[in-house]
């Protein structure tokens, strides 16, 4: 038995924070019953056709859930949604602000009705304040929490390639429905979660802004590199290649010295004496490892920086991950059904065989056999789909 088999999730999400939350509780067994819209769906079904006609996004997001198409703004769409969230256990909804309460979505009427149900919006900014209804999409969560003030180059600064404030509120969700779900064992209580992207990605951007604490300068951008340990970035090798290296202490520093190098002298050098040190001088370090790299091919690079026991690796990219040996050696990959076939997805981290790995749902799949689970006849559910409720 999975962990939450028996537990019935309805959530009315788009693009990635909602989606990746209820991912995961289906990963754990949840049925998870997504309700989209007629026609079009979930907009992270338009964003791209990356895999195989499918979107990129919508593939990664959405395995294990059941597709209904509903108009909930129709008078019998919002009849079939009040059967639907009737006997759910959670109610996940990242819509645009307000819109889940105008539904008749909010926690307080669906306690009302049943006070074991547990309701989790996740929004931008969060159920109140100020930038309540602000619109807001990963980018500009990046930028109202910091993120991108300290990611980038010296010269310009950078987002994040994948979308961190949608994960980090998708994660912070899922973990915040978890504890709901132990709580509500033992009081038999559910309860409200309201997560905002702000607060999640800002709590993850918190060692940049203690270390900028008091009116202290913030960590530099620096590419690839650490911004505030050093050496511990990306360096260039003699064959064209690059390697990612870290040294954390200073008992690494003289290891580094002395076998990557083969400049023990370098370990008792003032310049270089400490991290701060370090970082102080970054440019007269950054010279001489360039010059001893840059007559090393990358398998020697790494070689030496194994044999000095420093922490290393590839820049690989999007293809070489495809092919990672470390995860083909564990098993990690598993096929995932699609309307368009079996693509390759990855098991959820931590887990082994204690997951549900099933297809991504086309567009309204399970439309007809939910509506008549929910009681629906065939007449019914006809005149649903001529009246364009679904």
């Amino acid at each position: 038995m999975l962990p939450l088999e028996g537990l019935t999730v309805v959530t009315l999400e788009h693009a990635i924070a909602g989606p990746f939350a209820t991912r995961q509780l289906a990963d754990l067994g949840a049925r998870v019953i997504k309700v989209e819209r007629p026609g079009s769906g979930d907009f992270a079904r338009g964003y791209d056709h990356r895999v195989r006609g499918l979107a990129s996004h919508f593939v990664w997001t959405n395995r294990s859930k059941e597709s209904i198409t509903l108009d909930v703004k129709h008078p019998h769409g919002a009849a079939v949604l009040a059967r639907l969230v009737r006997e759910a256990d959670v109610v996940v909804q990242n819509l645009a602000p307000g819109a889940a309460a105008r539904l008749g979505l909010g926690y307080d009427t669906l306690a009302a009705e049943n006070p074991r149900i547990i309701v989790c919006d996740i929004s931008g900014y969060g159920a109140d304040g100020p930038y309540r209804d602000k619109k807001a999409y990963d980018l500009l969560i990046q930028s109202e929490a910091g993120f991108v003030s300290v990611t980038g180059t010296a010269e310009e600064p950078s987002k994040a390639g994948p979308s961190i404030a949608d994960i980090a509120a998708g994660m912070y969700a899922y973990t915040n429905i978890l504890a709901a779900l132990i709580q509500r064992d033992r009081t038999g209580v559910g309860q409200h979660i309201d997560v905002s992207m702000l607060e999640s990605l800002t709590e993850w951007t918190s060692y940049p802004l203690y270390y900028a604490f008091d009116g202290a300068p913030p960590p530099p951008r620096t590419g690839a590199s650490h911004a505030t340990i050093y050496p511990y970035g990306s360096f260039g090798t003699g064959d064209g290649g690059s390697v990612v290296m870290g040294l954390q202490n200073e008992r690494e520093w003289v290891g580094f010295c002395t076998t990557v190098l083969r400049r023990p002298e370098l370990a008792d050098d003032p310049r270089f004496a400490g991290n701060a040190a370090r970082v102080a001088e970054r440019d007269a370090l950054t010279k001489i490892i360039d010059e001893v790299f840059a007559a090393l091919t990358t398998p020697q690079v790494l070689e030496r920086l194994d044999a000095a026991r420093i922490a290393n690796a590839r820049l690989n990219t999007m293809h070489e991950v495809w092919e990672h040996p470390q995860l083909r050696a564990r098993d990690r990959w598993r096929d995932v059904g699609t309307s368009v076939g079996r693509v390759p997805a990855l098991l959820p981290p931590g887990s082994r065989t204690d997951v549900r790995m099933d297809p991504v749902p086309a567009l309204g799949e399970h439309t007809d056999a939910l509506l008549a689970e929910l009681g629906y006849d065939a007449d019914g559910i006809r005149a649903l789909h001529d009246a364009a409720v679904v």
